[in-house]
């Protein structure tokens, strides 16, 4: 058999086409020769051509009811459309690749196919990264896998903060600590609302910093923590005009081991007239210090 990857691909495509001396399609015969003409095709950094392949193996695989084998070739397909910069290929191929292994059964891996998406689009197209990282969290969610889904909840945080959406920040941290509750996870839980209470304060909203505070404060588990201490003393310092404290807690080893985004946040938080802080338009926001 020819190793040609042009000639195989016209092979298999003969193979998928009905005539009148073929009344069936012989999709185990054209999806091996798809799989071989992609190899082959990597193999020669003919990746427009290998990516077309793998869509057709993908389909190859759909039609012999093997959706396990469809999704990896259609991340593969996705990984290479990323490698070629065309992004909407990208959300597209990683989202069906999602769904074949949601027909699996395997949440793990339809979430993790969407966050790989996510991640390949935040700096290109982060409005479509954030929904990626939704959907990826409600899938763990629905499966009640939300340990699994700590880490998407903190990029699509971070996601928010380079686009200066603070509020919807401040919400995901918050949606991770109610995970982070249902799995016992008390550390990350305690994080997750001071993270919370830093992005209101970054924002100028120290009303709605106070109003998380108090709700989060409830929570035993945060009540007795080092991160409600720290979160405690910012907003007394907030109040008292004490620039110095605020500086102090800022520095602090609590805020050191949050995210990276938040620490640099907490850095930069006001150092001027505390007492008469209002809504941020964001223009002191450094995002290259948030990267």
């Amino acid at each position: 058999m020819s190793s040609d990857p042009e000639k195989l691909m016209s092979k298999a495509d003969k193979m998928t086409k009905l005539t009148l001396t073929r009344w069936s399609a012989d999709w185990r015969g054209a999806t091996e020769l798809y799989e071989q003409a992609a190899n082959g095709f990597r193999a020669s950094n003919k990746y427009e051509k290998a990516k077309v392949a793998l869509e057709k193996a993908s389909k190859g695989q759909e039609m012999q009811s093997s959706p396990w084998d469809a999704a990896k070739h259609m991340e593969s397909a996705a990984a290479l459309a990323q490698k070629l910069s065309i992004w909407n290929e990208v959300s597209d191929f990683y989202r069906k690749a999602s769904e074949l292994y949601v027909e699996c059964g395997r949440a793990q891996p339809a979430s993790d196919a969407l966050g790989k998406a996510a991640r390949a689009l935040e700096d290109v197209k982060p409005d479509d990264a954030i929904q990626l990282y939704t959907d990826a969290c409600e899938i763990l969610e629905e499966d009640g896998r939300d340990q699994m889904a700590f880490d998407l909840y903190r990029a699509c945080a971070n996601v928010y903060i380079k686009l200066e959406k603070f509020t919807d920040a401040a919400t995901f941290f918050l949606r991770l600590g109610v995970a982070a509750d249902k799995c016992d996870a008390t550390n990350s839980q305690c994080k997750a609302y001071l993270s919370a209470i830093i992005v209101y304060l970054y924002a100028h909203d120290l009303k709605q910093a106070e109003k998380c505070y108090n709700d989060c404060s409830q929570i035993d588990a945060f009540l007795k923590s080092d991160q409600n201490r720290s979160a405690s003393r910012l907003l007394t310092a907030y109040n008292e005009g004490d620039t110095e404290e605020i500086k102090k807690v800022a520095s602090s080893s609590t805020v050191s081991n949050l995210d990276h985004a938040i620490i640099k946040l907490a850095r930069k938080l006001p150092t001027g007239d505390v007492t008469a802080v209002q809504m941020n338009t964001g223009e002191d926001l450094d995002e290259d210090d948030l990267t």
